[in-house]
């Protein structure tokens, strides 16, 4: 029922976008080439994510390509398109950081013939480029199951003596205190207090998304000051979990596997597969069809991942009960920001409006918590289930409630 609200806000939404689409000619397989740019290497397991979906899908279809790694978040974005269109040839050009976009869109509007993806964007669905797109995916699901994991192992360690249900405090390295990284944490706690309610979380900001020196100290810490029995992570190296590895605390990491290095320490990973967007985008220019503003990959488009389970480090039983919530996921009957399992100051939080347009004034505009009673849209929360409706309105994160439970270190 509540999947079904949310399918026909998605269908009303698509038909406007629809609406507007310009017919585009085919391209010929042998004469698309796609650029791709990385603000670091693969090195970065944020960026080595990227680098490992561009070759699967180009690989797969038969498309060359390029890459152009360690392209910083300024005027070199644009100097590394602009090189890619006029001396590469390419008629796609994708880039995987927050801080591309304004150089992307300007590329954009400089090359209007060539097809401009960026990842975790905010602007497309405002700004009326027919040729720039954003792309994200509903990676709170992801680390919702992965939370659920980490619940089960503090649950396991409890059972077992290590520490009390009390004690039972998660550390997280977060890279910036932005919707991104805040909708991460809170559906990953989210995730590890359905399963064991006592769960409390403290996170540090490094203030970059990859300092391999600061995320290791910033593990450190959580463990050896603030006492933290389990580490998570939004930051792209493997500070993180070689520090847990080092002090044989559970971790759960992000954008892939860190079992080979972290054998003993290692549970699971969440990461989202760019791989079907880059098949989708590939796939339009090729058959001449518009790539949509905005668009959100999910577990069904097989956009949401978690990496194999580590069973020799996982709680018994963690991949039956991941393999339960993800059905619920996948059926509706469950909401990662259902408002009725959680508060802000005590309170639950009816209404929100969240800066989903982002024009740069912070100010949020759009009505974030939806309320539904049988199959209809209500304004009246009584009654009503009510839920944050994240990467809907776009597909970029715009969650950024400081919710009860987790404690900011530093604030």
């Amino acid at each position: 029922m509540k999947k079904g609200i949310a399918l026909l806000l998605a269908l009303v939404l698509c038909l406007c976008t629809v609406s507007a689409l310009a017919e585009k000619a085919p391209v010929a397989k042998e004469n698309i080439k796609v650029g791709f740019i990385y603000l670091h290497d693969e090195n970065s397991t944020y960026d080595l994510n990227f680098l490992s979906a561009a070759k699967e899908a180009c690989d797969k279809l038969g498309i060359a390509y390029v890459n152009k790694t360690n392209v910083p978040e300024g005027q070199e974005c644009y100097e590394t398109a602009a090189e890619l269109v006029e001396d590469e040839k390419c008629n796609i050009i994708f880039a995987d950081s927050f801080g591309h976009e304004s150089f992307m869109i300007q590329a954009a509007k400089d090359y209007p013939k060539v097809e401009f993806c960026h990842a975790t964007g905010t602007q497309a669905h405002t700004i009326g480029l027919a040729n720039y797109h954003n792309a994200f995916a509903s990676i709170y699901e992801g680390r919702f199951l992965a939370g659920v994991a980490a619940g089960l192992k503090l649950n396991e360690m409890i059972a077992e003596g290590k520490f009390s249900a009390e004690e039972a405090k998660i550390g997280y390295v977060g890279a910036y205190p932005y919707a991104e990284v805040k909708s991460g944490y809170t559906s990953f706690f989210l995730g590890a207090r359905s399963v064991c309610p006592t769960a409390t979380m403290e996170v540090t900001f490094t203030n970059s998304w990859y300092d391999e020196a600061l995320e290791k100290e910033g593990a450190q810490m959580l463990i050896e000051t603030r006492n933290c029995k389990l580490i998570s992570q939004h930051a792209d190296s493997m500070g993180a979990p070689t520090a847990c590895e080092v002090a044989g605390v559970p971790d759960v990491s992000y954008n892939g596997s860190t079992v080979l290095a972290c054998p003993n320490t290692f549970i699971v990973s969440s990461r989202i597969n760019w791989a079907p967007y880059f098949e989708y985008m590939i796939n339009c220019v090729m058959n001449g069809e518009e790539i949509v503003a905005d668009w959100t990959g999910t577990i069904e488009t097989g956009s949401v991942e978690l990496s194999e389970i580590n069973e020799a480090v996982a709680a018994e039983g963690t991949a039956a009960k991941i393999e339960e919530v993800k059905a619920q996921l996948l059926n509706g009957n469950l909401l990662v920001f259902d408002n009725d399992t959680f508060t802000v100051n005590g309170e639950k939080v009816l209404n929100y409006k969240a800066d989903v347009d982002d024009f740069g004034d912070f100010v949020g505009e759009t009505e974030a918590v939806i309320y539904v009673i049988g199959h209809k849209l209500t304004t009246n929360p009584e009654g009503a289930v009510g839920y944050f409706h994240e990467s809907f309105f776009r597909s970029a994160p715009y969650f950024d409630i400081d919710i009860d439970g987790i404690s900011i270190l530093g604030a």
